[in-house]
């Protein structure tokens, strides 16, 4: 006999994951219609503006500032090299690293960018604040969670 009730099934439409992976499907969706024109994925844009803040940065580095590891860093960085967006260079004072820098055509990308996060603004029809709390909280969420994986 089955003595779990049906309130005690978990509803989808309850579950923080489910609302978060859904959010993130319709951010996603936001993102590539605003960056298609550029010719830009959604991880090309994440690492250009990790270069826009400071140029001449490591693999290692980008990798950390993104959360990404290098099996998933150094294939997005070859495709972005060879669309003349990066280059990458052994580094002078370690040959072990890799330096990663900014070209023209990546610096020229910086200017349009602008318009990219007030189109997702708008899209997200939430104030200033509305957005700047939510990332706080999902920033303080996401500390949370890594500290007890």
């Amino acid at each position: 006999m089955n003595t779990k009730s049906r309130h005690d099934t978990p509803r989808l439409d309850a579950q923080l994951c489910f609302a978060l992976y859904a959010a993130n499907l319709a951010m996603s969706k936001v993102y590539r219609t605003l960056l298609k024109p550029l010719n830009l994925t959604y991880s090309q844009y994440l690492v250009l503006m990790v270069l826009w803040q400071e140029d001449h940065r490591s693999v290692s580095e980008i990798g950390e500032r993104l959360q990404l590891d290098s099996a998933t860093l150094t294939p997005l960085l070859k495709r972005m090299d060879a669309a003349g967006l990066v280059t990458r260079a052994r580094s002078r004072e370690d040959e072990r690293h890799v330096v990663v820098s900014l070209t023209e055509k990546g610096r020229e990308l910086e200017s349009r960018a602008g318009a990219v996060q007030d189109a997702v603004f708008c899209a997200s029809q939430c104030s200033v604040d509305e957005l700047g709390d939510l990332r706080d909280q999902l920033q303080r969420l996401r500390n949370h969670l890594a500290e007890n994986a």
